[in-house]
C-alpha cells in the first residue's frame, strides 16, 4: 500500500515482468524472474491472476464467453472450457448471470467476472491493482470479501491499494511504499500514512 505514485503498480509490472528491474532480484514461487526470457512470459502470467482497477470485460462478449477467452488465449480445450468457467463464475456468485452482457450487471458484478476470469487458470498468485477504485463501499466490501475467501482456499492475494479503510479492516500483512522503497513490512498491520 501507499499514496499514488509511491511504485505500487510498478511492483505489479515487476511481478508480471511487464517491466524489468534495474537492480535487485524478482522470485516467484522459487521460479527466479528477474531475467526472464520473452518466451517464458505467457507461463508466469498463467500462474499469476491479476483484477484490475478498471474492468477490461469485452462488451460483445457474454459473462461466460469473457472469461473462456482467458483460456482459449491460452490453447485450453473446449471441454476444459466448458468445465473451468461455470466452477469460477459460481466461485464469485454469478453462475446464474453467465449469459448475460456486461452491461446488464452491475459495477460490483462486472468486477467479480474478472476475479473469475483471473481465477480460470486457477493462479499461485492472484494480484488486484486498486480493484475497489472504482466502486461504492458496500461492492467494496464485497470484493476484498471475495479476495479473503480466496486467500483462505490457499491462492496468494497481493492487493495494491491506497484505501485506508480497506488496509485496516483486513489486519492483514501490510507492505507500506515510499517513493518505490518499501518504508514498513508488518505482519497485521494497518495504514500507517
Amino acid at each position: 500500500m501507499g499514496q499514488s505514485g509511491t511504485g505500487k503498480t510498478t511492483l505489479v509490472k515487476l511481478i508480471l515482468a511487464e517491466e524489468r528491474p534495474t537492480k535487485g532480484q524478482i522470485v516467484i514461487g522459487g521460479w527466479d524472474i528477474t531475467d526472464i526470457k520473452q518466451r517464458e512470459i505467457p507461463t508466469l502470467r498463467r500462474q499469476i491472476g491479476v483484477v484490475f482497477q478498471d474492468f477490461k470485460l469485452l462488451p460483445r462478449k457474454t459473462l461466460f464467453e469473457n472469461v473462456a477467452f482467458a483460456l482459449e488465449v491460452a490453447g485450453e480445450g473446449q471441454d476444459k472450457i466448458t468445465e473451468i468457467v461455470p466452477q469460477v463464475l459460481k466461485i464469485v456468485g454469478l453462475e446464474k448471470k453467465m449469459n448475460r452482457w456486461p452491461n446488464q450487471i452491475s459495477g460490483g458484478e462486472q468486477q467479480r467476472v474478472v476475479v473469475a476470469r483471473s481465477l480460470a487458470h486457477r493462479p499461485k498468485i492472484l494480484v488486484a491493482d486498486e480493484p475497489t477504485g472504482n466502486l461504492d463501499s458496500i461492492n467494496s466490501r464485497d470484493i476484498i470479501d471475495l479476495l479473503k475467501k480466496i486467500n483462505d482456499f490457499g491462492t496468494t492475494v497481493i492487493l495494491v491499494t491506497h484505501n485506508r479503510e480497506v488496509v485496516n479492516d483486513l489486519r492483514r500483512r501490510v507492505i507500506t511504499l515510499e517513493d518505490g522503497m518499501i518504508i514498513s513490512d508488518q505482519k497485521r498491520g494497518k495504514y500507517l500514512l
